[in-house]
């Protein structure tokens, strides 16, 4: 299991092997302990990690600041010390790949809380709408070519 931010509950339900995908708001500890947007991906253990962390880095804005970062942390939760050393690896090697300063931070998981039902499963109950076509289906197209990779 993962725990990244963004509104990338489609992306992840992408992926094969991905089980389950929650949608919600985490929080970690001080300084980052206000909730920010976020989906946890229940995985199965033939699971790339570094792909799902590759496919998190390159479906959101893991490189810059924006006014609205508060609410939109670019971060990686870990539920164990095994799995923060993995990731902080992984972000290191794909940074210096690419030649890209990531700004995504990787923060321990403290709590989650579901987003409305509303807005659950946007992507699948509404994939006609003019968000998933601007913002959604472009992601979804680098998962499938990072998969292919």
């Amino acid at each position: 299991m993962v725990a990244v931010t963004g509104c990338t509950q489609a992306v992840f339900q992408a992926v094969p092997g991905v089980l389950k995908v929650e949608q919600g708001y985490i929080s970690s500890k001080i300084p980052y302990d206000s909730m920010s947007e976020a989906v946890i991906a229940h995985f199965k253990v033939v699971v790339d990690l570094k792909k799902l962390i590759d496919i998190h880095l390159e479906t959101h804005a893991s490189t810059r600041q924006h006014s609205r970062r508060d609410d939109y942390r670019s971060a990686v939760y870990f539920f164990d010390v095994e799995t923060e050393k993995k990731v902080k690896s992984i972000i290191s090697t794909l940074s210096r790949k690419r030649n890209k300063n990531y700004i995504t931070a990787v923060l321990p998981f403290v709590a989650f809380k579901s987003s409305r039902e509303s807005i659950q499963n946007y992507y699948k109950t509404r994939p006609d709408a003019p968000f998933c076509k601007r913002y959604i289906e472009p992601k979804l197209k680098l998962v499938s070519d990072i998969l292919k990779n």
